[in-house]
This record gives structure tokens, C-alpha cells and sequence, in this order.
């Protein structure tokens, strides 16, 4: 008796848009698990640059060098080409017609709801965001994750709402459609396994990942607009330089008050990148006065700058081989749109839509 086939890895789909250089805290919160995740699953991981549209519509200017240095990023932070596909959005052309397919069946209550809709629109309230592609934001990320039937999309308690509206249109679009029937050898051959049989767009469920608490050098969450980051690519001198000034605990007014780790956005760094033996200093250190903040600082720097030596490292490497990048993203583009066009095979057959002269046309 022959062994059975191994069970088809689970599918996981994330993006990033393309503010340019990423700092900690994109690698923290996403970038660091998705190198872990690609060794579990069938990852897709995508620059969403059409996403930067619908903030920056009016001035598009720094969307593609900001997609570059994103790219090199993801290459240095240990996405391996081998191990899951990396492309950009824009790139893979289903990613602008399935979301035009599912904003025919989306409700408009569903997205004024969304609770990032009004935020960004506080949050940005210099830029005009009443326009229809911002409204419609929730549908073009529902379409990024619905196009490649992913099992899985990680993310942080702040974004469940996303994926939850991700599955509402799914299950809105299975009520109104159902897979067409097969009309040819070519769509015998591809014929849905089991788990996809009973619907066209299956719902994604959330991947929650670990995002520890990273401070930006004010405290405040790391964040570009606050301008306190730390990038994963800024070279050791400006490392050291961007931590001197950084808040610490305010029980430390002077050098010999104690203080507590525990509520130092340090603290807070050195329980992230610090050795074990280094955390242990720091809270005996801290707590009995035993060392200033500057040699807290200091080790702090230490720890960061060994972390990111060797991603910066590869960067340097993949910066100087642009040819290289672009293959690698070429090779992406080319497997992600395999993917999703299978998709858009059902949902155009089932929405009665006429097919290309590669796919099925619809009676």
C-alpha cells in the first residue's frame, strides 16, 4: 500500500505598505514573525503599494523608492526567496479586479464601521481622505487575502477587525455564488480539494502574532509620523546617538534614585534584544541605583547594533546586486499571479463573467 500524500501546507498572505526604510517596530510587530512563519507555512508576503494610494493619491512621488528600500529590507531581514514569495502589489493585476467584484456585494454601512476610518481620517487631517478608494481600503485588503485563498493572516490585537470584514465579504460573496459546474477537462484537472469544495472564497482566520512592546526613543509607541524610530538600517553612530537622549524612568531624577525596568521604555528595549545575563544586570543595576541611565543606554545600544549587524549586512549585499532584487521580485510577481488568477477563474465563472481565451468562458 502506498503512502499517502502529506497533507498541503496551510496558506498565510501579509503585506506592508511602502513608507520607505522600516524600523523596529515594523520588524518587531510583523517583519521578525514572518521569517519564522515561512518555515510552517505557504507564505505571500507583498508590498502593498497600492494601498499607499488611497492616503497618498496626490503626490505618489516616493511610492516606488520607498517600495526599493522596503524590498531590501524584507531580503535582509531573512525572507528567503526559496522558502515563500515576495512581490509587490501592483505587480500581480487581479489586485486591482477582484476588489472592483467585491465592492458590487459590500455594504457601505460594513466600511464606515471599520474603526481605522475615522481614526486615519483624524490621524492624516491634512490630507483629503473623502475619496471612494479610502472608503473602500477594507475591500482592496479583503481582495490582497481572499485572492490567494490564505488560511491565515497574521496579525496584532489591533487589526482583528480587518480580517473579521475579510471573512464577512467572503461570506457574503459564497451566499450570492456558488462554484460553477465543470464544463472541460482543463477545470476537471483543477478541481477544488475537499476543504475548498463547498465554497469559492473560504474565510481566513486570524494568525495572532507576538508583538512585544517596543518603544519608540519619546516612549511613545515607535512610529515615523512621531519621528522616534529607530531603523533597522541606520548604522551604529546613529544608533548609540538616537538612545543618549531617550526618556527613561521618571523616578530617576538623579543619578542615585532608584528606579524601576519594568517602567523604562529602555526597560522595555532590553527585554527584547538583551541577553538573559545583560537583563539581569539591568534590573540590579536599576533598582539599587547601582548604575546611571547612560550605561543603561550604552548596553541597550550594544545589544540593538549586534541584532542588526547581520541584517545589515545582507542588505549591503542585495544593494549592490539590484539585478538580483528585481529577479527575485520578478519570480514573485510571476507565482503570485498564478495563484490568484486560479481564483479569479472561479469568481469570474461564478459571478457570470465572460472568461479570457486561457479560461472558461461563462454560459
Amino acid at each position: 500500500m502506498s503512502n499517502p500524500a502529506p497533507a498541503p501546507q496551510k496558506r498565510v498572505l501579509s503585506g506592508m505598505r511602502p513608507t520607505g526604510k522600516l524600523h523596529l517596530g515594523n520588524y518587531m510587530g510583523a517583519l521578525h514573525n514572518w521569517v519564522r512563519l515561512q518555515d510552517q507555512y505557504e507564505c505571500y508576503f507583498f508590498i502593498a503599494d497600492l494601498h499607499a494610494l488611497t492616503t497618498d493619491y496626490a503626490d505618489p512621488s516616493a511610492i516606488a523608492p520607498n517600495t526599493r528600500e522596503v524590498a531590501l529590507d524584507f531580503l535582509a531581514a531573512g525572507l528567503d526567496p526559496e522558502r515563500c514569495t515576495v512581490f509587490i502589489q501592483s505587480r500581480v493585476k487581479p489586485h486591482y479586479e477582484l476588489p472592483l467584484l467585491l465592492g458590487m456585494i459590500t455594504p457601505l454601512g460594513w466600511l464606515e464601521r471599520v474603526p481605522s476610518y475615522k481614526e486615519m481620517q483624524e490621524n492624516l487631517s491634512s490630507k483629503d481622505l473623502t475619496t471612494y478608494g479610502f472608503l473602500g481600503y477594507p475591500v482592496l485588503m479583503a481582495s490582497d487575502i481572499l485572492l490567494y485563498k490564505a488560511d491565515f493572516v497574521p496579525v496584532g490585537q489591533d487589526q482583528q477587525a480587518h480580517v473579521e470584514l475579510t471573512r464577512e465579504i467572503a461570506r457574503r460573496f459564497n451566499q450570492f455564488y456558488k462554484r460553477p459546474p465543470i464544463r472541460n477537462v482543463g477545470d476537471i484537472l483543477r478541481r477544488p480539494t475537499a476543504e475548498e469544495a463547498m465554497y469559492i472564497l473560504p474565510e481566513p482566520q486570524v494568525l495572532l502574532t507576538p508583538s512585544p512592546k517596543l518603544p519608540g526613543t519619546d516612549g511613545r509607541k515607535m512610529s515615523k509620523s512621531y519621528g522616534n524610530t529607530i531603523l533597522l538600517s541606520d548604522p551604529e553612530r546613529e544608533i548609540r546617538a538616537k538612545l543618549k537622549p531617550m526618556v527613561t524612568d521618571p523616578a530617576r531624577v538623579r543619578r542615585s534614585d532608584p528606579g524601576n525596568p519594568d517602567k523604562c521604555p529602555v526597560g522595555d528595549l532590553h527585554k527584547i534584544f538583551s541577553s538573559q545575563e545583560t537583563l539581569a544586570k539591568v534590573y540590579d543595576g536599576c533598582t539599587t541605583a547601582g548604575i546611571g541611565c547612560i550605561e543603561c543606554k550604552t548596553w541597550a545600544a550594544d545589544a540593538i547594533v549586534a541584532h542588526l549587524a547581520p541584517i545589515q549586512e545582507r542588505r549591503a549585499r542585495f544593494e549592490q546586486q539590484p539585478a538580483l532584487v528585481e529577479e527575485i521580485l520578478a519570480a514573485g510577481e510571476e507565482r503570485a499571479h498564478v495563484r490568484a488568477e486560479q481564483t479569479m477563474v472561479d469568481v469570474r465563472a461564478a459571478m457570470g463573467l465572460a472568461q479570457s481565451a486561457q479560461g472558461v468562458v461563462a454560459q
